[in-house]
């Protein structure tokens, strides 16, 4: 049956927990649009539920999953992006524990306090991924993970990384039973510069939020860093912050 009406129950509900955190939170899913995101989700081992899929657009391979046809009308009007790629899908949200943890003794990771923007952490994530971080740890989280915003920016590579929210406490507790370098990034003029630090070992970045930086909990927790930079301008933007600093990480383990 193809389905060509917003007022469709199905529909509806999909409105819903496309536009709506805590709608996903309570049905314990989150929705992924496009082609190589849901490609990426599957990939992963995430466990699909359903999917919402315009066959005037979708040139993929059908997944093995319960499948609702669309008109691309409707799609057009319940896609976050329009008529791109034609597929929607809505998988099962699992929990992830960051004292469940495992790293590796090389482990590098970034460490977002509060970050605010979806833009931002998606494009953190995929960085994270294309450089081989370790993991992602949001503090006191002001976003959701799966924020359609979130997928989009990461292209996916959400669903390839480990990626865990926790408080500022339980975060500092699992760097030091697990005996990570931790390394702050204040505006401050005892910060060392980035490349002269030792990444190759086990090593924990913290970024603030873009607004004000990292909070007074984490100051003298670590050791104070900075990217040099040769222009009148003193700061980056977090992302392109976060990027540097883990092509720096990998740069170093590429060379010992």
């Amino acid at each position: 049956m193809l389905i060509e009406s917003l007022q469709n129950e199905k529909i509806k509900r999909l409105t819903r927990l496309l536009s709506k955190n805590q709608d996903r939170r309570k049905a314990g899913v989150f929705i992924v649009e496009g082609q190589q995101e849901n490609e990426r989700a599957l990939h992963f081992g995430n466990q699909p539920e359903e999917f919402y899929i315009c066959e005037a657009i979708f040139k993929g391979k059908l997944p093995d999953s319960k499948v609702h046809y669309v008109s691309e009308k409707l799609y057009e009007k319940i896609a976050y992006r329009g008529t791109t790629e034609g597929i929607i899908g809505i998988y099962k949200l699992e929990q992830r524990n960051l004292a469940e943890f495992k790293p590796k003794q090389d482990s590098a990771i970034i460490i977002l306090e509060s970050v605010e923007k979806p833009g931002n952490l998606g494009a953190i994530l995929r960085s994270c991924e294309a450089f081989g971080l370790n993991a992602l740890i949001v503090t006191d989280p002001k976003t959701d993970f799966y924020n359609p915003n979130v997928i989009r920016s990461s292209v996916g590579c959400l669903f390839g990384m480990n990626i865990f929210q926790a408080s500022n406490e339980e975060t500092l507790e699992f760097l030091k039973i697990n005996g990570y370098n931790i390394f702050t990034t204040f505006m401050s003029d005892d910060a060392k510069k980035l490349q002269d630090k030792d990444l190759t070992k086990k090593s924990a970045v913290l970024f603030g939020t873009e607004h004000s930086g990292l909070s007074g909990f984490w100051r003298g927790k670590g050791e104070n860093i900075l990217i040099p930079m040769a222009g009148t301008i003193d700061s980056l933007n977090l992302s392109n912050a976060a990027a540097i600093t883990c092509y720096e990480v990998l740069r170093q383990k590429l060379e010992q």
